[in-house]
């Protein structure tokens, strides 16, 4: 049986879903960002107007009313976004159970099996496709090809509801000649480290010696290899299959610039209670703690140091998180956003080794956290704050645990 992944990708979610509600929409540069006055002002979305006129997502709304004066910036609605999604998926899933979210607008389907009920499988991904165009007036680009990893890279070449076919046949052709950034897993710093061993295009990576490959960058290394060779043989997870939590993290874009350690270490502790007492919920721990630091330039910084032992304590986070602030940053340009994220979790466990110099500390640390986390679950977050927070009250006075923002592109870059 011929195998038949699709992969589709709505493009422009949540400017497409805004249009859909309000046709008028369509004939004015538009995009969907946040406040400029609370300055969580960015560009989440844009349409095709808006992108004619040089707005990328990402960027600051400043700099985008500096490119486009006349820009309308919708607030945007999360709620309305995750039902239409779902409502497309459920067209998906009309014809497979084997349907995969990726992200909010994002989801890959295999229609393998399907092609015994609906004949090909190819024939079966466009009208699908136009399905979701008849029914919602939503412009889906898909990918088809033979497993995920090319499914994917398919959706990318034409993103203008575009439908492209990478097989057996053509993959070389297609693929082959891309940059090796546009493969799944190689963000921007793999990228850097692939480039400066000579390899370029996706067929530099595939070409290249596997076994030096992974001696190179482990496990990661030979994953690439595979799927820049087309070897990728990942399933698409049913419906119903939970995936797997493999981090947590929470970010802010800041009222103010930030421009001393005294005030990026009260936004830290904040972000760093959110993030334990979400991980107390879920009963897990972590090994690696990662930062991220954006100046007002745009340009933006990770790094990650692991724990000799699995947390969730916001103390150990916070320390954590700040010891990296401190070696690897120097203020030598205001912070206008940051981001906490713990990862390698693992279950909870006991370990009687701390990081704290008093071994008695720990339960005592752990039993007031959870004590505070009660006490505002009760009575609200500002309920009971650290002194030295309500000093920064502009910079603090936020509540990333009940408050996340849904973003249409990665947070954290690989």
């Amino acid at each position: 049986m011929k195998k038949v992944i699709v992969h589709s990708d709505l493009n422009h979610c949540y400017a497409q879903i805004e249009e859909m509600k309000n046709p008028s929409l369509r004939s004015i540069p538009m995009a969907v960002g946040g406040s400029e006055e609370k300055r969580n002002g960015i560009i989440l979305a844009k349409n095709d107007l808006a992108k004619a006129c040089g707005i990328k997502t990402g960027e600051s709304l400043r700099e985008a009313f500096r490119k486009c004066p006349s820009l309308l910036i919708i607030h945007p609605n999360y709620d309305d976004y995750i039902y239409y999604m779902e409502k497309v998926k459920d067209i998906y899933r009309k014809y497979t159970d084997e349907v995969e979210s990726f992200g909010l607008d994002e989801a890959w389907f295999d229609l393998s099996h399907s092609q015994t009920l609906y004949g090909d499988g190819i024939e079966l991904a466009r009208k699908i496709q136009q399905e979701v165009y008849r029914t919602y007036g939503l412009k889906v680009s898909m990918g088809v090809s033979f497993n995920k990893i090319f499914a994917k890279l398919g959706s990318d070449l034409d993103k203008n509801m575009g439908f492209s076919i990478i097989d057996e046949s053509n993959f070389k052709e297609v693929v082959w000649p891309l940059p090796v950034s546009d493969l799944l897993m190689v963000g921007r710093h793999t990228a850097l480290k692939l480039e400066a061993m000579g390899i370029y295009t996706i067929k530099d990576l595939a070409t290249y010696d596997g076994f030096k490959l992974t001696k190179r960058f482990g496990k990661i290394g030979g994953e690439l290899w595979r799927f820049a060779n087309g070897l990728d043989e990942s399933p698409v997870k049913r419906v119903g299959h939970a995936r797997e939590i493999k981090s947590v993290g929470n970010s802010k874009t800041l009222l103010h610039d930030i421009d001393s350690f005294i005030q990026l270490y009260e936004v830290f502790r904040v972000l760093s209670e959110c993030i334990a007492a979400r991980l107390r919920e879920i009963h897990k721990q972590g090994y690696v703690v990662s930062i991220y630091l954006r100046g007002n330039d745009l340009s933006g910084m990770t790094r990650q140091i692991k724990m000799n032992r699995p947390t969730n304590l916001a103390s150990d986070i916070l320390k954590c998180a700040y010891r990296l602030a401190r070696r690897h940053f120097d203020f030598d340009r205001p912070l206008r956003s940051v981001g906490i994220q713990l990862s390698q979790l693992v279950g909870e466990v006991y370990d009687p080794i701390s990081l704290f110099e008093n071994e008695e500390s720990r339960p005592k640390q752990k039993a007031l956290e959870e004590t505070i986390e009660e006490v505002r679950e009760m009575y609200g977050p500002q309920a009971c704050q650290m002194a030295s927070v309500l000093l920064h009250r502009e910079l603090t006075d936020f509540d990333p645990k009940h408050t996340h923002t849904v973003h249409p592109i990665g947070f954290y870059c690989g």
